[in-house]
């Protein structure tokens, strides 16, 4: 279904300290979050209303943002509306989105609706039931309550037919002021049907609404849990590689590389983390490249990996099972250096070790085992 738009943005926004259509959320003006998501939504033209000295700041605002255009708003609301309704090209026909500036988080879902809703109605907007408890006061003491029955938080857009809007507008006395548009057909006797609000659909009034706005507008995530888990047996040497420090000792751990089985561990838990596969997926023990090669290197590809998803890792957890070497002294060591290789702060690390009691194979003395957790944040 087409249709058009105009977004109403030449208000002072006194209350909210002002000017608010052009302060930034989360990066950009307020105004190209909703100007972009009607565009998005398939709008053949957007007619955004500004002061008449608000020119050069909408270009700004609006630089990222083809098909739209300005137009010089009234001294009213209702003003700056008819306005924008007199600047449209469309027929009388068409639809008209009709959007507050200070309402930026418009979605899809929403504007699909109204133009569902407008169907075998003169208008439509999203509306929220009103929920908490309403009271009258007067010099701040209660004098009597609301039934808040039937009653709703009109939001914007507000959709219409375009002859429907002008000819209503035309009607409306010229001593009165509009609340929104759905009053002015209301008036002049349309039916406007009510759909589903969007609670994220807020106004933004206050300067308080601002981090409420910031809040909303962060990127939406998703936290991974991975683990790994790595066995090497015992061998002749002099030193041993665990969780990147290297370790004196009468003997050294066997493998293909470098053998650090807690550095294996944790890589196995953050390829987990992200379902991509395991260490022998990437590093495979028959390929001669990776033979001796440092851990580490796995590590930080596997790091690589996380943030190549726009992800981060949010802390690991490696625990050593072994009865030698004792971990305790080279523990703060490891710790750093798993936080350096990572980058992350050393509070998000954790490097434990226990025996097991002499039992099994660690309890023989031949071979080490390492097992590791992390957790991992993802867009979600």
């Amino acid at each position: 279904m087409g249709f058009s738009a105009i977004v109403v943005a030449a208000g002072l926004g006194s209350r909210a300290g002002g000017a608010k259509q052009w302060r930034v959320v989360a990066g950009r003006p307020v105004i190209a979050w909703s100007v972009e998501a009607l565009l998005k939504a398939g709008a053949r033209e957007v007619v955004v209303v500004i002061a008449a000295d608000a020119e050069a700041t909408a270009q700004t605002a609006l630089a990222d943002l083809t098909g739209w255009r300005a137009a010089p708003g009234g001294a009213t609301r209702a003003a700056s509306v008819q306005a924008g309704l007199a600047a449209l090209t469309g027929d009388d026909a068409e639809t008209v989105l009709i959007h507050d500036a200070a309402r930026p988080f418009l979605s899809a879902d929403v504007i699909k609706a109204l133009l569902q809703g407008l169907e075998g109605a003169d208008g439509a907007l999203p509306a929220l039931a009103v929920a908490d408890s309403l009271r009258r006061a007067e010099d701040d003491f209660i004098v009597g309550g609301v039934d808040r029955d039937n009653l709703w938080r009109a939001q914007t857009p507000q959709a219409f037919r375009l002859k429907t809007i002008r000819d209503a507008y035309a009607a409306w006395p010229n001593d009165e002021t509009a609340t929104d548009e759905a009053a002015v057909v209301e008036r002049a006797g349309g039916r406007v049907r009510l759909i589903p609000g969007d609670p994220r659909l807020l106004k933004l009034t206050y300067p308080e609404d601002f981090a409420m706005a910031e809040a909303l507008a962060a990127p939406r995530t998703v936290v991974r849990i991975g683990q790994g888990f790595d066995v090497h047996r015992w061998g002749p040497g002099s030193s041993v590689w665990l969780c990147g420090v290297e370790i004196p000792h009468d003997q050294t751990l066997i493998g293909h590389s470098d053998a650090d089985a807690g550095l294996h561990a944790l890589t196995d838990a953050i390829l987990g983390a992200i379902a991509d596969g395991d260490i022998g997926d990437h590093f495979p023990p028959s390929d001669p490249q990776w033979k001796g090669a440092a851990s580490d290197r796995f590590l930080v590809y596997a790091a690589e990996r996380v943030a190549a998803r726009g992800g981060r890792i949010v802390n690991v957890d490696v625990t050593l099972i072994c009865e030698q070497p004792k971990v305790k002294p080279h523990r703060q060591a490891m710790r750093e250096r798993l936080a350096e290789l990572l980058n992350l702060p050393l509070d998000a690390v954790s490097v434990k070790a226990t025996t097991s009691e002499g039992l099994g194979f660690t309890g023989r003395g031949e071979g080490l085992a390492a097992q590791a957790a992390v957790s991992v944040e993802l867009p979600g």
